[in-house]
């Protein structure tokens, strides 16, 4: 069955369609780390909406699983695919195809580079603010499915808050326009909202219409703060939240993190402290909200410096995006993403070093500190998870939702946190869940396994 669908796709999409063993094999992983199980039949390089209901349409027709993917730069395994799948890869889709200063909106495929898009918009003096970590090799359509969040989430919200619109194919290739060009509008049910976040597993985004924002002017002054304890650094970090004040970033690093940055980059940007904060202000009270930040940091042990300018800014956040490479090089990672209330971030700092020392494994935890959302970091060799750091991880998912937390900030469930979904959930959404996903897809061939597959505890 298999060849047949591979000849009729490279029939009706000459030259879009690849089934070198080398390509599918870099095409069936993302960032995660892993891999699918298996070669994938062919990938489609779509080059447009049709070339996508092409390939849904015959797809469905034969019962075969069609996984589509951006740059893959997901955490959470939502873009591997394994044998007998087809790649249905968007990454050819990436061209702007409208920008309207006047209604401050922008249409774009689902291929386009998130940071590239912006250096776009600042030509008409707009932003799209969705930023994540990884917003250079990232695309939108990735964000948008994933519901992406990044460094800028406290104060300018996650992807969800800045799309308006969206273009979708089926699973059988019908093509669906949800939401609207308006800022307003509450016809009918919010399709757009159910499918941003949905993981490739309702339909294939294609295109996006875009809420913009009128590009940050003037200057972003900056700090940073060390701390003696995480622990402390995180008190700090809730403090100022409850204070009122909403930096544009705030960034948390513990001493593991610091640790695999400066064996990465050479530098320690907190000079051997044991926690360090980021932290950068905007807007027109930009430098009196940074002092008044500055206050509140060292009323709480922080060490706090100011950036001498831009320039250092623009290097200390370039260290923060470092991150994730760095400890990437230290092995396979396994970055996990829960996020907690506010007012128990620094508990759930506290409660990690116990997990660690419990389990005897290192986890390397960086955080948001402006929204509470925590990013404990394991790494291995190989391209499966050793039990005792799933031990180490299911712990800190308990101690999330116990907090009144939730198991994924920003990186989805993907295949790695499905098996704890109905723990947050619930029996009776969770099934309601499993219906919405019958009902878009029922016979199951959109990223099948990803997000509610069923799995023994």
């Amino acid at each position: 069955m298999s060849a047949v669908v591979v000849a009729e796709l490279e029939a009706a999409l000459p030259g879009r369609v690849t089934t070198d063993p080398a390509a599918l094999r870099a095409l069936s992983a993302d960032r995660s780390g892993h891999v699918g199980e298996g070669l994938p039949v062919a990938a489609v390089l779509a080059e447009s909406v049709e070339d996508v209901q092409h390939v849904c349409r015959t797809a469905s027709a034969h019962g075969t699983p069609v996984v589509a993917r951006g740059a893959g730069t997901g955490l959470a395994g939502g873009a591997t695919a394994g044998d007998g799948e087809i790649v249905l890869s968007l990454e050819r889709m990436d061209r702007v195809l409208e920008v309207s200063p006047q209604n401050r909106l922008a249409v774009v495929q689902a291929g386009v580079i998130n940071g590239r898009l912006d250096a776009q918009l600042a030509e008409h003096g707009l932003w799209w603010s969705p930023d994540p970590a990884s917003k250079d090799i990232s695309t939108v359509g990735g964000n948008i499915a994933m519901n992406a969040g990044g460094l800028l989430c406290a104060k300018y919200g996650v992807t969800r808050e800045s799309v308006l619109g969206l273009t979708v194919v089926l699973a059988d290739g019908r093509r669906l326009d949800v939401g609207r060009r308006t800022v307003k509008g509450v016809t009918g049910y919010d399709l757009t909202a159910l499918m941003i976040g949905s993981e490739g597993t309702l339909g294939i985004i294609v295109e996006a219409t875009l809420k913009l924002r009128p590009a940050v002017s003037g200057e972003t002054p900056t700090l940073t703060a060390t701390f003696s304890s995480i622990v402390d650094a995180a008190a700090a970090s809730s403090a100022l939240v409850h204070a009122g004040h909403i930096p544009a970033a705030m960034e948390l690093l513990d001493r593991p993190c610091l640790d695999a940055l400066t064996s990465f980059t050479g530098e320690d940007p907190s000079q051997g402290g044991q926690a360090f904060l980021l932290l950068q202000c905007d807007g027109e009270s930009a430098a009196a909200e940074l002092q008044a930040c500055a206050t509140i940091l060292q009323s709480h042990g922080g060490r706090v410096q100011v950036a001498r300018d831009q320039a250092e800014a623009q290097r200390l956040f370039g260290l923060r995006r470092q991150m994730f490479p760095a400890l990437e090089a230290r092995g396979t990672p396994l970055i996990e993403d829960v996020a907690v209330p506010l007012d128990r971030m620094a508990d759930a700092f506290a409660e990690i070093r116990r997990i660690e020392q419990d389990c005897g494994v290192l986890i390397p935890t960086a955080a948001h500190a402006g929204d509470g959302n925590l990013h404990p970091t394991f790494s291995f060799e190989g391209h499966r998870v050793p039990e005792r750091i799933w031990e180490a991880a299911g712990r800190i998912f308990e101690m999330a939702l116990a907090m009144g937390g939730t198991l994924t900030g920003e990186h989805g469930v993907g295949l790695l946190k499905r098996r704890w979904l109905v723990d947050e959930l619930g029996a009776d959404q969770f099934a309601l869940q499993r219906q919405i996903k019958e009902l878009f897809d029922p016979a199951g061939i959109l990223n099948p396994g990803k997000v509610f597959a069923e799995l023994s505890r």
